[in-house]
């Protein structure tokens, strides 16, 4: 199965509050609750076209209300600043008391809804402030035998700066840390600026980056325990999958031993990993990775296509680039790290990105990653508090986004206030990605990229064209990124039909899947297909052959 993630914010996602006040608190601008996410709500993210809900910043993080202010991003604060990995985070609870319950219910919600399970794993660093009140009994706290006396040591949780105190270039208040530990973005610094993850600290795998980067992984470093018994405890949940948040900085060799004790007693459960080196991509995959981000590679590119006016004909060459990897790349447009493709930063509008979105859904056998908000043309151009105007809906206010309420509802989940614009891109996500999660010349096929063999009467600059085959079903699909309708000839050439295994058929039948009306000038005899295409659309044409009809006796 080709894994389609729908990634959703629970404070966001179901916060109907309108009040919309920069630098709102909880009170003013309200939150979303676990509970809100209805099966009504999963009905229709599995309707458009998804296996998985991604849950993103479920679990116990810091916030300016629980934690100090002042070494905390935002009034909501950043759910990658974990101060329990035990503990769901109180916020989206509707009764606090009874939160682990709430989410478990959840996780039963999305089970019965036919979805899978997706939540983070925050393995590099945590919050400044660090404490589980939630530990199950037995389990020694992060940090609790640490020595901070030593600047490294593979005993310790994490790294210290002995005799320096945290005093980074901004008011921290009444905040207090001495000796200094260690910055999360491997800053070994006592003085962070604003600019670092200055609300986090790096844990200690036992890489001692000061030493000239030694690696003293016998015995088993304390931090590799623990971290496993935490992807245990979550996996024990009914947890289908862990997004690895900024994998790459971890060293490869835990997720090695980590990921098989894992599916030892969950075989099932899978790792998707947060990572931009391509020169690493093959030893996080050697390691137990199922999926790796493409990000520097197939995103970039693609949005340089859609807004930047690059070649299409280099998509070739991004999916090249990885080789036999191609198939474990999630390929996105958006997430909660990247600006909105409606925004002003990427190309100001949802409409606009669609040929794009039609290459990632349909190229390969991988996953695709959607942000909600992203099939509703959600512009992430809002003045929330912490987040300005950056084009991203942010991770660290609490906010409720106009589009996703829209569609909400008030809960109804029903579409009604959506505008006739939101609903037609709604409805070409819901196409595309239904036809992506079940036709197998996507799913299973073979691709057979036509980029090359294409001379005038296609511009490779601005169009893309390629084949995908399973059995019977034949897909070709074009995409536009021209600005204006165009008529384009397309070539398939020689070595297609024998790499297919894909005979010559003399009658066909043409079908767009992305609309359900028939093409015409369609040939699958070597003849070179004429086809018209709007302005920034697709199509995945669907050939069949037209049997001859056998004579009546």
């Amino acid at each position: 199965m080709k894994p389609i993630i729908y990634q959703l914010f629970p404070r966001t996602f179901t916060n109907y509050n309108e009040t919309r006040l920069p630098n709102g608190g909880r009170a003013e601008n309200g939150c979303g609750k676990l509970n809100d996410i209805t099966p009504k709500a999963l009905e229709e993210i599995k309707s458009l076209g998804a296996t998985h809900v991604w849950y993103t910043g479920v679990i116990r993080h810091a916030t300016a209300e629980r934690n100090n202010p002042f070494i905390t991003k935002g009034k909501a604060g950043s759910p990658y600043a974990i101060t329990d990995y035990y503990d769901i985070d109180p916020d989206i609870a509707e009764n606090e008391s009874k939160r682990m319950a709430e989410f478990e219910g959840l996780v039963r919600r999305t089970h019965k809804a036919g979805l899978k399970v997706v939540i983070d794993f925050v393995p590099n660093h945590v919050s400044r402030e660090y404490k589980s009140l939630c530990k199950p009994k037995g389990i020694r706290d992060l940090g609790e035998d640490d020595n901070p006396d030593w600047a490294f040591s593979p005993l310790n949780n994490f790294y210290y700066l002995p005799g320096e105190r945290f005093a980074p270039d901004f008011n921290i208040g009444n905040y207090e840390e001495m000796p200094a530990k260690v910055t999360g973005n491997d800053c070994f610094t006592a003085h962070p600026t604003k600019n670092d993850w200055y609300e986090t600290v790096k844990l200690n795998y036992g890489v001692h980056y000061t030493g000239g980067c030694e690696k003293q992984f016998t015995p088993v470093p304390s931090t590799w325990e623990k971290m496993h018994d935490i992807l245990h405890f979550w996996a024990r949940k009914g947890i289908d999958a862990f997004r690895v948040d900024m994998a790459e900085m971890v060293p490869w060799e835990f997720f090695a031993w980590a990921i098989p004790k894992i599916h030892t007693f969950f075989p099932d459960v899978q790792f998707i990993g947060e990572c931009y080196n391509p020169q690493l991509y093959q030893t996080y995959m050697s390691a137990g990775f199922d999926y790796l981000y493409d990000k520097v590679g197939m995103y970039d590119y693609l949005r340089g296509v859609t807004s930047k006016s690059w070649p299409a004909e280099g998509i070739t060459q991004q999916w090249q680039a990885v080789g036999e990897l191609q198939e474990r790349m999630l390929y996105f447009l958006e997430n909660h790290d990247e600006q909105r493709i409606a925004s002003g930063f990427f190309c100001g509008s949802g409409m606009c990105a669609e040929p794009a979105m039609t290459v990632a859904a349909t190229l390969g056998k991988n996953p695709v990653l959607i942000y909600a908000g992203q099939e509703l043309g959600e512009k992430g151009m809002d003045v929330e508090g912490f987040s300005g105007i950056d084009g991203r809906s942010s991770i660290f206010d609490y906010w409720g986004l106009s589009s996703i309420q829209a569609w909400a509802d008030n809960g109804k989940f029903d579409g009604k206030k959506l505008t006739k614009e939101q609903k037609e891109l709604r409805l070409f996500y819901q196409r595309l990605l239904t036809i992506a999660r079940d036709n197998k010349a996507i799913t299973e096929g073979l691709m057979y990229d036509l980029e090359y063999a294409q001379k005038e009467g296609f511009n490779k600059h601005e169009q893309y064209a390629f084949l995908r085959k399973k059995d019977e079903e034949l897909l070709l699909i074009v995409v536009n990124f021209d600005d204006k309708q165009v008529d384009v000839s397309v070539r398939i050439p020689e070595d297609a039909f024998t790499y297919l295994a894909q005979p010559k058929w003399q009658k066909v039948k043409a079908t767009d899947l992305l609309t359900g009306k028939q093409v015409r000038g369609v040939s699958l005899t070597g003849e070179e297909i004429r086809l018209t295409l709007p302005a920034w659309k697709s199509m995945i044409i669907k050939v069949e052959e037209i049997q001859p009809k056998s004579k009546a006796k």
